[in-house]
């Protein structure tokens, strides 16, 4: 298990964070509480002034954010985007996609780069979409772009970080993998009909998985905010991918449910569409956490078994 106090030493960081709402960031805030640092929530309504936690407003949607916002902040995680299988990847959902990814982070990116004193890190998140699918081996951070609107809509995510880069500001991209956690995400929407006994594999269920607790993805995330030694691309996954086979199948023994229910391959593109279905429901794409196991990085949940029976608290 990791150290839980290898940080102890950090200096208390005021660390900005935006998406603070969803399901990584409304648990990173009371992480960093606990870990002693100031956590201040970027929000496009009126910010409340009342609460334990500092709001700054931003709406990247109509390019409002001023750089006298991100004073004082040592470091922005930034995690907002609009949820990429919320619905049919039409040409309208696609541009909200992009907006909510690549405009909200050059919007960002942008207004650090005009600031006499920067914050000293971004830590951005992004996706192990990046890759595509169909890969003969697990992708690494070396791993060059795929193929498909997903993989290159990751890539136009990360290059919008460039003018914080230029500034000298450290830029992390985060290429995130499923979050198992069961106050939301995949696993959220997962568990209702897997515990009605009516759980099955996607497609022919060969394809592989990537995932990360979102325990380790905390820590992940502290690590990439705390050592200056990390900067680029790293893969947020488990060191231990999947088939949906064998995911289906552990979910299932962990619920102590059947899963003898099949989604075809045809009926998924069907109701999904065919990009969204075959970039995302059924990608075959494992990812490495090389970056992580060379900074000797210790996985909490590293197995799915125990991942998903801590998440379920089973």
């Amino acid at each position: 298990m990791m150290d839980t106090n290898r940080f102890t030493h950090v200096p208390p960081h005021t660390v900005g964070i935006t998406g603070s709402t969803g399901l990584v960031g409304s648990a990173l805030v009371p992480f960093l509480q606990t870990q002693g640092h100031v956590p201040v929530r970027f929000v496009r309504s009126e910010p409340v002034h009342n609460g334990n936690v500092e709001q700054r407003h931003w709406n990247p949607a109509n390019s409002e954010l001023s750089s006298s916002q991100l004073e004082g902040l040592d470091a922005v995680v930034h995690l907002a985007g609009k949820n990429i299988a919320a619905s049919r990847w039409t040409a309208s959902v696609k541009k909200e996609l992009w907006d909510s990814r690549v405009k909200s982070t050059a919007l960002l990116a942008s207004k650090m780069a005009q600031m006499k004193s920067p914050p000293k890190v971004l830590v951005c998140a992004s996706a192990i979409g990046f890759y595509g699918s169909g890969l003969p081996t697990p992708a690494t951070e070396q791993t060059p772009r795929g193929d498909g609107f997903l993989a290159e809509l990751t890539e136009a995510w990360e290059k919008a970080c460039q003018p914080a880069v230029d500034a000298g500001v450290r830029v992390v991209h985060l290429r995130i993998s499923m979050v198992l956690a069961r106050q939301g995400g995949a696993l959220a929407k997962m568990r209702t009909p897997f515990a009605l006994g009516l759980g099955g594999v996607l497609g022919h269920g060969r394809q592989q998985m990537s995932w990360v607790s979102l325990d380790d993805l905390l820590d992940m995330v502290a690590w990439c905010v705390f050592d200056e030694r990390i900067f680029g691309p790293m893969n947020a996954v488990s060191p231990h991918p999947v088939s949906n086979r064998e995911f289906t199948r552990t979910l299932g023994r962990v619920l102590s449910r059947p899963t003898p229910i099949a989604a075809p391959a045809a009926v998924l593109r069907a109701v999904f569409g065919r990009e969204l279905a075959d970039q995302a429901l059924l990608a075959d794409l494992s990812a490495a956490p090389q970056v992580l196991q060379n900074l000797g990085f210790e996985w909490r949940h590293p197995d799915l078994e125990s991942a998903l029976r801590h998440a379920l608290s089973r």
